[in-house]
């Protein structure tokens, strides 16, 4: 038996590489994505555009606008005159946010008043308009910080100290890049796995292997092992390029991070089989496997918390292997976690793998019928 099925697999791959536009598919996409994700899906911000009122001549409110000038996450790109001023800057998006300085900053100052400065955003993107905001309070809390010092005010009566851990400098880069493991490696599992089948009943070969000694186990088997093999694959090369080009940090065990990868390996090609075998034409396994796909990412916590999704949405993520795997691979990448700390994401796993090869390989026998 392992001899047929290891033919069946040398078939497969044939069958996968002698094709420039599968090879192609297989290694030119992953990539790109990955470099594409890995330098434009970023949640820092750099040169905020933003507009300066400022109705005060004293020192204080240009002490405080040179820190905005100085730092590398602002670029002023007006200065205004009057309040008419402010709406077209910001209906228009030249300007993501105004800084109106009110006309007795320094004074109040000077007098231990408080002194506010109003923050005018565009909200029309809330994640950014958030973002930017937290920016705009990092910079107040310094100016107000170095003030108390240098005015002699003695220290704050409270101080924020802020220690981040697993991502000291907060870079979204981190969360991000070991998150395209779990999907580029269901991507191309789900691909590999969700047209073999399909592509036997569109070339008609699937009649072949049916008169061929191999039962139903054993071309089950054969078609999953070139998925698994090929995701592996996938999924260590990109977590490769993850370390050792984009430099994010591997602080965890490897043994756990190949485990987490067999299981979601397991689940992806069950998930893709089970496609392939109610699909006729590649074009129906194509489909299947995106209809399947954007749903998985969208509810995985990829981009989003899954903690702010509704109740039952949430109840949904359940059922999506790459859910689990999204915990492992950031654990294992920034947490420093092993194989019993992620025990309970490995369970579900090897549930919704068990759960899916079997109803693959039912959908498979039902089908040869």
């Amino acid at each position: 038996m392992p001899a047929r099925i290891w033919a069946l697999v040398i078939k497969e791959f044939l069958a996968l590489l002698r094709d420039k536009k599968s090879r192609f598919v297989l290694i030119g996409p992953p990539l790109i994505q990955l470099l594409v994700f890995g330098y434009a899906a970023t949640f820092d911000l750099s040169h905020i555009p933003y507009a300066v009122y400022n109705q005060d001549t004293g020192f204080a409110s240009r002490e405080l606008l040179g820190d905005f000038q100085g730092s590398p996450a602002f670029q002023q790109v007006a200065t205004i005159e009057n309040e008419g001023q402010i709406a077209p800057l910001i209906d228009n998006e030249k300007a993501l946010l105004v800084l109106q300085i009110g006309p007795h900053f320094t004074r109040d100052l000077l007098l231990h008043r408080p002194a506010p400065v109003q923050v005018i955003i565009n909200g029309r993107n809330s994640n950014t308009a958030t973002l930017a905001l937290n920016y705009v309070n990092t910079v107040l809390l310094s100016f107000d910080t170095h003030w108390a010092a240098d005015h002699h005010w003695g220290r704050p009566p409270a101080q924020l100290v802020v220690r981040s851990w697993f991502n000291p400098n907060l870079l979204s880069r981190w969360f991000i890049v070991p998150g395209i493991v779990a999907l580029l490696m269901l991507v191309v599992t789900l691909l590999v796995t969700g047209l073999s089948v399909a592509r036997e009943r569109e070339q008609g070969t699937f009649d072949q292997l049916l008169v061929t000694p191999m039962g139903p186990v054993e071309i089950l088997v054969g078609k999953a092992l070139p998925g698994f093999i090929i995701g592996g694959m996938e999924g260590l090369l990109i977590a490769l390029v993850a370390v050792f080009w984009f430099q994010v940090p591997f602080v965890g065990s490897i043994l756990a991070l190949l485990v987490g990868m067999a299981l979601f390996l397991l689940a992806a090609v069950g998930i893709g089989l089970m496609i392939s075998s109610l699909a006729v034409t590649q074009q129906q396994g194509l489909l299947g496997v995106f209809l399947f796909l954007v749903p998985a990412i969208i509810l995985s916590g990829f981009a989003t918390p899954i903690a702010n999704m509704p109740e039952l949405v949430q109840d949904l993520t359940y059922i999506n292997p790459m859910r689990y795997f999204l915990v492992v691979v950031r654990g294992v990448f920034l947490e420093g976690d092993n194989m019993p700390m992620l025990w309970s994401q490995y369970w579900p796993l090897a549930l919704i793998a068990i759960f899916s090869m079997s109803a693959a390989a039912w959908l498979f026998r039902h089908r040869m019928q």
